[in-house]
């Protein structure tokens, strides 16, 4: 698009400061890229209408943006970037100037008036759980580079390197040495014991250093004789409403582990406990330079 300028690139933008104009009420402000357009009056008037039923702010159109609520207003930028029917909608970080109760409320909202009006949106955040609810696709950049796409569900559970195991969500990280490779597994020397899990993307042999990646939520009591067992003392336990989290030391590797719901043991700080996690669920990469 180098050589198209940008008030001809059919494209809307949601800024992150919402950007509507002080001295325009809703309506003036959501009509605008249709004024510059030279849209019909008959048909301004008409999505105008539509669009600000769509993000369910009717009735408010003669009011100001010093009028409204930080959400009210993002619902109106959102309006005036969908109005003009754009081929593709960027999206700046929108929620973060919004408090966690409003963003966890607009993220519903933005999902549902983008159902009903399908169109590409590019959506730029720092918020990783933001990103997972959101996404129907998700590119990780690092370092100005794009490292791994796919659905949130691929970038969550099959991470295609160390960094991005790391940076989407919270992960254990369990250092040690190749032992072997066998039946799609491989096995780590640890100073946990010998555990075991897939292979990432990257290539590996007998001796590399690698690291054995698992999330929180997969840690779970261990039963007799089981494989990838091993014994950890808990640090603290923090209740979180829907979730117990656990801080937990095993020799001098630190670990977190989650349980969801009112079924959390209620394990006291310094009381050992023996957990295990499944090999398939855990994934191992090579250390980083």
């Amino acid at each position: 698009m180098e050589g198209v300028p940008a008030h001809r690139r059919n494209t809307g933008m949601v800024f992150q400061n919402y950007a509507l104009w002080p001295h325009m009420t809703v309506f003036r402000n959501v009509r605008y890229g249709l004024d510059i357009r030279q849209v019909p009056h008959v048909e301004r008037d008409r999505r105008v209408h539509e669009i600000l039923s769509l993000v369910q702010m009717t009735g408010y159109d003669r009011r100001y943006p010093s009028e409204l609520s930080g959400g009210q207003q993002q619902r109106v930028a959102l309006a005036r970037a969908l109005v003009v029917e754009p081929d593709v909608v960027l999206l700046d970080e929108p929620l973060s100037n919004l408090d966690a109760k409003l963003r966890l409320e607009m993220r519903a909202e933005i999902r549902r008036i983008h159902r009903r009006s399908p169109r590409t949106a590019v959506y730029v955040t720092h918020d990783q759980k933001e990103a997972l609810s959101m996404a129907d696709h998700i590119a990780l950049m690092h370092e100005g580079a794009i490292v791994q796409v796919g659905t949130p569900e691929e970038v969550y559970t099959r991470p295609a390197d160390l960094f991005c195991a790391r940076f989407i969500g919270n992960c254990n990280s369990v250092t040690g040495t190749v032992r072997g490779i066998s039946d799609g597994k491989v096995f780590v020397e640890t100073a946990l014991g010998t555990l075991s899990g897939r292979p990432g993307p990257q290539p590996m042999a007998a001796g590399d250093d690698v690291v054995i990646t698992i999330r929180p939520e997969l840690l779970r009591p261990a039963s007799s004789h089981e494989e990838n067992a091993f014994t950890a003392q808990v640090v603290s336990r923090m209740y979180l409403g829907e979730m117990v989290q656990y801080q937990l030391r095993a020799g001098h590797t630190e670990l977190l582990a989650t349980v969801l719901g009112t079924g959390a043991p209620t394990a006291s700080d310094g009381t050992e406990l023996r957990l295990a996690f499944d090999a398939d669920e855990a994934v191992v990469f090579p250390t980083e330079d």
